[in-house]
């Protein structure tokens, strides 16, 4: 007797900025797959729920009717840089830079992490949106290579620690130059910009 995968249904939440690899590869897969970038009213009827540079938190109402967790993908080495532009906060920091899966909780990236891993840069003569791009590439890596273990809910979840830090949006500093700039020198610029403030 032939065995046949069971077909699940997924929520991919996702915006239009987004890179689409993992939108590509979901799409080929073969799971029916639904992409949402506005708010959620409900995630009823889905078998698996996955966030990746979503825009709206998802209500606690909304997430309870959740058949199993919703997942984040999150362009950092969690607890650390939780929150807005984590690649510009590794840098500036001194942070570890990486990236995590986690279970989305009613925290903002607090939830239990099921993969993640640290990247390390030289930043002499990257930008920010070189490490942007490459922190994405591994994120969706790390996806595709996880994926048949988190469709099936085979993982082991590990609690997020106490330390770590967390940016909102406006944090970003007001005078930063861009996400073209080089990376050190435009962290050097804007610290001296901040002792000459302070």
């Amino acid at each position: 007797m032939e065995y046949r995968k069971k077909q699940k249904n997924i929520l991919f939440l996702t915006s239009k900025n987004t890179p689409k690899a993992i939108s590509e590869f979901l799409n080929k897969s073969d799971h029916l797959v639904t992409e949402e970038s506005g708010v959620l009213n409900s995630i009823i009827g889905f078998d698996l729920v996955i966030s990746f540079g979503y825009k709206h938190l998802i209500p606690k109402d909304v997430m309870n009717t959740s058949k199993t967790p919703p997942i984040n993908l999150h362009i950092s080495y969690l607890p650390f840089n939780r929150g807005y532009h984590p690649n510009f906060w590794a840098h500036y920091d001194g942070t570890p830079s990486g990236v995590s899966i986690h279970i989305i909780d009613q925290g903002i990236d607090t939830g239990e992490i099921i993969y993640r891993k640290k990247v390390n840069f030289n930043t002499e003569n990257l930008t920010f949106k070189q490490t942007w791009d490459h922190l994405n590439s591994e994120i969706e890596k790390m996806f595709i290579e996880k994926f048949d273990s988190i469709i099936n809910g085979r993982y082991v979840t590990l609690k997020q620690e106490n330390k770590g830090t967390f940016h909102s949006s406006s944090d970003l500093p007001k005078d930063f130059k861009g996400w073209n700039s080089n990376i050190s020198e435009e962290i050097k610029r804007l610290k001296l910009l901040n002792t000459m403030e302070t």
